[in-house]
């Protein structure tokens, strides 16, 4: 039996490259049978199930200048670099509404992981109906070390799922989807490496040891990852689609020009490659 899945890397507002894949996949009819997202992936990847093609791109544009939105100011004042009520409340209930219900009704199955801090590991999250409960953990999923609190959801407490599982294929796999699309945002032959960050992280998280240590060897993690994805790619067991070159932009890129510009080489890459993914998927 033959399973679509599509796995999204997170990166922040790198993000934008997927959302412009994601939107060129729904304007296509080009359907999966389940998702997952990590950290970016999950809170813009979540909108392919609610069917809202163009809603991650305008709201980042029209709020990214907004200190509710990401700024210093925030960190500060809430703990967080992305407030939390501004972002996964007043936002999708209110300024640019998620649509719940058709996400509730979509059949294509939506997974987030996030960081257990406490055991290093990663946990994943099954989406039912994109209400409060389910944005906590999308919140959890997107939660990077140093800039954000702990989010504290179903006995759990939570950070970045690129910590343990930047792309969680393996974990789709086991579940049985065996026709998998993985989008990425780093350009073929990246490769992560150990840098002051990782040391700050790793200080930053002397509460939580294994945690810690994760963020630490997440270099390893992440080149291993890329690595075994090159090798499902080469058997064309996976289908991958990733920037053809450096995006050019910072995790937390508040230039509306440059997030458009960042989006429009995403929808380019994926009406590139449209032909080859339909061939991929139907095969």
């Amino acid at each position: 039996m033959i399973k679509k899945g599509l796995i999204m890397e997170g990166g922040a507002m790198l993000g934008m490259f997927t959302c412009g894949v994601i939107d060129v996949f729904m304007e296509n009819d080009i359907v999966f049978d389940g998702a997952i997202g990590i950290s970016a992936g999950a809170v813009f990847g979540c909108n392919i199930k609610s069917k809202q093609i163009g809603r991650a791109i305008r709201y980042n544009k029209k709020y990214c200048k907004d200190k509710r939105y990401c700024s210093i100011r925030s960190l500060i004042k809430t703990g967080d670099l992305y407030e939390e009520e501004f972002c996964y409340h007043e936002l999708p209930q209110k300024l640019d509404p998620f649509d719940t219900e058709t996400f509730k009704n979509n059949p294509m199955e939506f997974y987030v992981g996030a960081t257990d801090i406490m055991t290093g590991n990663c946990v994943y999250h099954k989406c039912i109906d994109g209400k409060d409960h389910d944005i906590k953990w999308m919140q959890a999923s997107a939660s990077m070390p140093m800039v954000s609190k702990p989010v504290s959801v179903d006995g759990h407490l939570l950070l970045d799922g690129g910590i343990s599982d930047s792309v969680p294929y393996e974990y789709m796999e086991n579940l049985g989807y065996n026709r998998n699309v993985i989008i990425l945002t780093k350009p073929d032959g990246y490769r992560r490496k150990r840098g002051l960050e990782s040391y700050i992280a790793r200080l930053a998280l002397f509460k939580y040891p294994v945690a810690a240590k994760a963020m630490f060897n997440r270099c390893e993690m992440y080149n291993l990852q890329m690595e075994e994805i090159k090798d499902r790619e080469n058997k064309k067991t996976s289908f991958v689609i990733r920037p053809p070159e450096a995006l050019g932009i910072s995790r937390t890129e508040n230039d509306p020009q440059e997030l458009e510009r960042v989006y429009r080489m995403g929808r380019k890459e994926a009406e590139r490659r449209l032909p080859e993914l339909r061939a991929f998927l139907d095969d």
